[in-house]
């Protein structure tokens, strides 16, 4: 028995026909639509570029300051007598807490009104030209924070760096608001750590006094025998078993030792006192001299801009939006168009379709008659060469038509098993093209190829 050759079906062959038929269809949709595409990219492309040259310019500048840990918060971090508000030992605040603090500080209307007035920030009119009721008036400094968010203030996290930054239209401007923020904060910051620790040593300074002049009574008022008068007693109290007199001499010995003993006690409770609050005085004294320096270190200067080095907007990434941009803008464009056509394009063919027809008629030929003895209908909705119809009349199972409008058509795709649609771009009415498309689906019938001419 002679063996069959079997066939084995690959469904890889079928998906790189369907690959390849859709790079394709998709190529000539974008090759069909070249012309549009490009005035359109190039419109949006120019477009973003003339914005570089009629928006108007904003420069940037920023400043870095290190809070010195060590200093912060009144020493808070290294001096372990601080007071609090409630003249007890302090807790020391975290890294975080504490720089959120100065930044708070930074943002108070101690220092931004300062910096409003330095730099004449007034109210304007609105948009330039409509009236404002406080038109010429100094900004609060909750407006002047919070409008347009030109000015940022921010921690670099897990670090003691706060980041200034203001964006303005002038650079003498934003390198302005910058250095007067700076000064007047390190001025109200150094007040404070001042009048902090004044008040720290004041206080301790009264108390001082206070048990200084407790152990002075103290001490005037030291009475009793010393521990050494308790020496040679013993032969005392032998004889006080013999005489009243003796016993009498020996109870006033030891009322008058157990009174120094009492004394002594007292003044010595005093003493320790005295000398740990010195040691919080002298702690004290160090701080309020240490606060008259600055606790601020400024890592990075504010600078003085030049007209050319703005911020914004920037050439450069104004073409890289220009392209994004036009791109996307291109292809909403190419979508509304291929959409909208009234005759048949590209995009609205089948994942099955083979462009130029004549020159596959040989393929479409042998795809035919590999159905066989199923019936295939080609349906044409253009007039085609009499030598492509003479092709395919030959062949027992294929029959011709022409889409004529009338419902003879629908009676023929019905008779049929498979469908050829044989259509032109441009040509072709979409509308007509989709009803065709729908019954066929409606009748589940399949499609061979979606030819063009």
């Amino acid at each position: 028995m002679p063996q069959e050759n079997v066939v084995l079906y690959n469904p890889m062959d079928e998906l790189d026909e369907d690959l390849n038929i859709n790079i394709e269809k998709l190529w000539k949709t974008i090759w069909s639509r070249r012309v549009l595409l490009i005035k359109i990219f190039c419109s949006v492309l120019a477009f973003f570029i003339l914005l570089t040259f009629i928006m108007p310019k904003k420069y940037k500048v920023t400043a870095d300051l290190y809070i010195n840990k060590s200093n912060n918060s009144n020493l808070m971090e290294v001096n372990p007598y601080v007071l609090d508000e409630a003249s007890g030992p302090a807790i020391s605040m975290g890294v975080d807490k504490a720089i959120n603090n100065e930044i708070e500080l930074m943002k108070s209307e101690l220092v931004l009104d300062k910096v409003i007035r330095d730099n004449n920030i007034i109210y304007k009119k609105k948009f330039g030209i409509l009236p404002n009721k406080k038109e010429g008036e100094y900004l609060t400094a909750e407006a002047f924070y919070n409008k347009g968010k030109k000015l940022k203030i921010e921690n670099t996290k897990n670090t003691n760096v706060i980041t200034i930054q203001y964006k303005a239209g002038k650079p003498e401007l934003a390198y302005g608001v910058v250095s007067s923020l700076i000064t007047h904060y390190i001025e109200l910051h150094k007040e404070l750590n001042t009048e902090k620790s004044k008040s720290d040593t004041k206080l301790l300074e009264a108390e001082y006094k206070k048990i200084k002049e407790n152990l002075d009574k103290n001490i005037s008022k030291v009475s009793g025998l010393p521990a050494q008068s308790m020496t040679g007693i013993g032969n005392l109290s032998a004889m006080s078993a013999f005489s009243r007199s003796a016993s009498s001499a020996i109870g006033n010995i030891r009322n008058q030792y157990i009174a120094g003993e009492k004394s002594q006690i007292t003044v010595s409770e005093d003493s320790q006192k005295l000398t740990h609050l010195a040691t919080k005085l002298e702690w004290a004294k160090m701080v309020e001299q240490m606060s008259d320096s600055s606790k601020v270190l400024v890592l990075k200067e504010p600078k003085q801009l030049r007209p050319f080095e703005k911020s914004s907007p920037k050439l450069l990434m104004n073409i890289i939006l220009g392209c994004i941009f036009g791109g996307l803008t291109s292809l909403a464009a190419l979508i509304f168009v291929e959409q909208k056509s009234e005759k048949l394009t590209y995009s609205m063919l089948t994942n099955k379709t083979l462009f130029d027809a004549i020159d596959k008629a040989k393929k479409i030929e042998n795809k035919c008659y590999g159905f066989n003895p199923q019936k295939v209908l080609v349906l044409s909705f253009v007039q085609l060469p009499m030598a492509f119809i003479n092709r395919f009349q030959v062949l027992p199972n294929v029959s011709i038509a022409f889409y004529n409008g009338t419902r003879e058509y629908i009676d023929k795709i019905s008779a049929a098993d498979k469908i050829i649609l044989i259509s032109k771009i441009d040509i072709t009415d979409a509308e007509l093209y989709k009803d065709v498309r729908d019954i066929i689906k409606d009748q589940n019938k399949d499609i061979i190829y979606d030819v063009t001419l």
